[in-house]
């Protein structure tokens, strides 16, 4: 809390000495999680400021400069760093929070069964969220279609990942997979598939059928909306 003294003099309170209805922490206890604002949430995790300013200060700085939580969540290590008052500690706990919501989303493999594209999204969708680079991934799937593991198979730039079919049969038939479908990202948010896109999963496809093992789909991840090779009859 900043309080203006006049004659241009500005004290900044320190957090434990505000009411306890405006510390973050104890309005999280006593009120519960929800009633908490971005700042107020991310101030919890920081837990103290600098000097010069709260921690709800630093915290509003930081969601201002990002501009949104998604955009917070992309941020690297340097990237916190770089924020006046953020050091490593500072960094690497707003990064594990961050994480951990990422996670929320990721299902267990055991016993998840994919029964549609959707659920099949849902699953993955965790693993895409916030990349602003191209990833390939492939889930490996037993007769029944529950899910077996799955494997990253490729890092790329903005906006292409090389992809070698051999890494993605390879994974499957050390799984005895029987099932496979195929999952990348569009950083572009553009679920409409390239050229190489359309030309990748032909090649899998042709590839998958000499090998008995069944492409059951391709889906191209764009934040919040997916395309399916399947649900398109592009399979």
């Amino acid at each position: 809390m900043v309080v203006n003294l006049g004659m241009g003099e500005i004290l900044v309170v320190p957090i434990k000495e505000w009411s306890e209805d405006d510390r973050p922490r104890e309005k999280l206890i006593s009120k519960g999680r929800h009633v908490l604002s971005d700042v107020e949430l991310l101030a919890t995790i920081i837990r103290s400021g600098t000097r010069d300013e709260s921690a709800v200060a630093l915290s509003r700085r930081i969601m201002h400069n990002a501009g949104s939580l998604q955009a917070l969540a992309g941020y690297s290590i340097n990237d916190f760093r770089r924020i006046k008052g953020i050091g490593p500690a500072k960094a690497s706990s707003i990064m594990a929070a961050l994480e951990l919501g990422k996670r929320r989303f990721n299902i267990t493999e055991s016993r998840y069964k994919i029964t549609s594209s959707r659920s099949a999204f849902e699953y993955m969708r965790g693993y895409f969220s916030d990349l602003i680079h191209e990833e390939f991934w492939v889930l490996l799937l037993n007769k029944a279609n529950f899910i077996i593991a799955k494997q990253l198979i490729s890092r790329g730039g903005l906006d292409a990942t090389v992809v070698d079919p051999k890494l993605v049969f390879r994974a499957a038939l050390d799984h005895a997979a029987t099932g496979i479908i195929l999952c990348h990202n569009h950083p572009s948010r553009n679920p409409v598939p390239s050229s190489s896109d359309l030309q990748l999963t032909t090649r899998m496809h042709e590839a998958s059928k000499l090998l008995q093992i069944t492409l059951l789909d391709h889906l191209i991840f764009a934040e919040h909306q997916y395309y399916s090779f399947s649900d398109e009859g592009k399979l």
